[in-house]
């Protein structure tokens, strides 16, 4: 059985960005203003949300599981003239401080498990941004994970965080980055 590591760094050998090197345009959308504090990219996989956030003035630490999505993340980050801390680890067991985060970034990857490490990692006041396939990606047969466990639920993401102010939120089937996709987005303030 191949490792998440392996699965990983198949996906993003080669020279080519396997997501591009422009941010998510969710998190482009969102996060336009200046960063204050230290921002937690998880999953960063080749960088690019990390780059954003370090151009707008955040201090990032980037976690992905891939060596190999990690080496293209720095050579961007250079490009980029971004200083960023990379952290290679599994997010299964990746220990996420207390209340040292004023921001956490979190794009398509889903761990159920992840939420209350990441609800302690943030500082109260700090922000998560978060988006993610649903199971709607299943139900019409649209590009995303095909095992039910890595999708959300509906409204799964939005009961997830009603303890926090939610600051936006959207579920449905969008046009993003050219593909439909079945998503759930959601930006909430620890209260």
């Amino acid at each position: 059985m191949e490792s998440d590591r392996e699965r990983w760094d198949g996906k993003y050998r080669g020279e080519a960005f396997a997501y591009g090197r422009k941010p998510n345009p969710f998190l482009k959308k969102h996060m336009r203003f200046r960063g204050r504090g230290l921002a937690l990219d998880l999953a960063a996989g080749e960088g690019r949300n990390a780059v954003f956030l370090a151009q707008q003035g955040w201090e990032v630490d980037a976690v992905d599981i891939s060596p190999v999505g990690l080496a293209k993340a720095r050579k961007l980050a250079k490009l980029a003239g971004a200083k960023i801390n990379f952290i290679q680890a599994d997010l299964d067991s990746f220990p996420i401080g207390k209340e040292i985060y004023d921001l956490i970034s979190v794009f398509y990857f889903w761990d159920r498990r992840l939420i209350p490490r990441i609800k302690r990692g943030l500082k109260k006041g700090g922000r998560v941004i978060f988006e993610t396939y649903t199971l709607e990606t299943l139900l019409r047969g649209l590009e995303g994970p095909q095992e039910a466990k890595y999708l959300l639920r509906a409204n799964e993401l939005l009961d997830l965080f009603r303890d926090f102010r939610i600051l936006f939120y959207r579920e449905g089937i969008f046009r993003e980055e050219g593909r439909r996709k079945a998503i759930a987005s959601l930006i909430a303030q620890k209260i």
